[in-house]
């Protein structure tokens, strides 16, 4: 699966109660769905997921995928402490449709899991039986857990683990994966404008070329261009996909060799985080540091601050649904809030 781009992993809105907004929900999808971003991620850290219960993260994943745009791949947050829980989530994503399952880092036995053989053990057990492909996910700054790059090098090799989102924010790190797996050479669809294309894209493709008077699929051998419905697919090699998750680091992390990412300050300002993307994809270095720039000291205090609260009134100010969080985590202050006004000034969406 070609996972390049910029994903963000979209927050849950809740009423004031606590219960979950699932029309604002929807209307976040949507609009995410409009903006220049690869696809998105469901239930993963900023989306609250360990502060729900399972059913809820089960209701949301299906809301949210109902509301997303076919051509945007959906990502599911499916980390269980326990590989048979993660399992039976992943399994449950399968079913709704999703594209890919990311698995965050089991982590509360610590003792345990510094130990390589019980991360080898659980991330290729998920993988032998997942239907989904695997996105390992590493969170250090809230697990307390940083996988080594030896660990990720080694289940790499395993052929339904794709990628990982490093979120650790160390640039060494994702070049160490990258040139440890830079021999790891797999085929996927994309389309003729090397945009993704899933099975589930496949799927509806198929589905609506059947419903047209001329149905078929046609293929060029001369250009290996297929064509489904609408949709013009080629193949295209990659490998072990490396996402990082720190958006004031996006562009030197692109430079060691990840491919794209997983963002919080996607939420509120995903356009601001594609055109970094998008000037470094072009060789433009020059562009691609200036926008840098002009997000650095908004993502590195409203995400690594101020967390979950500070994304979400972000997202407010920039058209979304924000809203509140749930407790533990405690709405911003009134400074605080002024503070993420500032900061966001010029970061519109």
């Amino acid at each position: 699966m070609f996972l390049h781009g910029i994903f963000p992993p979209i927050t849950t809105p809740f009423y004031p109660d606590g219960r979950i907004y699932y029309k604002k929900l929807e209307h976040n999808v949507d609009r995410y769905s409009r903006a220049p971003i690869a696809g998105m991620v469901v239930q993963g850290s900023t989306g609250e997921a360990i502060l729900m219960s399972d059913e809820e993260r089960r209701d949301v994943l299906k809301a949210a995928l109902a509301a997303a745009a076919p051509n945007k791949v959906m990502i599911a947050g499916t980390g269980i402490e326990s590989a048979i829980e993660t399992l039976r989530l992943t399994e449950y994503a399968a079913t709704l449709g999703y594209d890919a399952a990311m698995v965050r880092t089991p982590h509360y036995y610590k003792g345990q899991m510094n130990r390589p053989q019980n991360m080898l053990a659980f991330y290729r057990t998920v993988a032998d039986r997942s239907p989904l492909p695997l996105i390992i996910y590493n969170f250090p700054q809230a697990t307390g857990y940083d996988i080594p790059a030896e660990v990720v090098i080694e289940l790499a090799e395993h052929v339904n683990i794709i990628s990982i989102k490093e979120s650790s924010g160390s640039i060494e790190k994702v070049q160490k994966m990258v040139e440890g797996t830079r021999h790891i050479k797999r085929t996927t669809t994309v389309t003729d404008v090397q945009e993704a294309v899933t099975g589930r894209m496949l799927s509806e493709a198929k589905a609506m070329a059947a419903s047209l008077p001329i149905a078929g699929q046609t293929s060029s051998s001369s250009t290996a261009v297929q064509v489904v419905g609408a949709l013009k697919t080629r193949q295209k090699e990659v490998g072990f996909q490396v996402l990082v998750g720190a958006a004031h680091k996006l562009e030197s992390s692109l430079n060691a060799g990840a491919v794209g990412a997983i963002l919080a300050f996607a939420c509120p300002a995903p356009t601001a985080c594609f055109e970094i993307y998008a000037a470094w994809k072009e060789n433009n270095d020059a562009v691609a540091k200036e926008k840098q720039q002009r997000i650095a000291e908004a993502a590195q205090k409203v995400v690594s601050e101020m967390s979950i609260p500070g994304v979400k009134y972000a997202m407010d100010l920039n058209g979304y649904f924000g809203g509140p969080v749930r407790l533990p985590l405690l709405p911003l202050t009134a400074e605080d809030k002024k503070q993420v006004e500032q900061l966001m000034q010029n970061i519109k969406n």
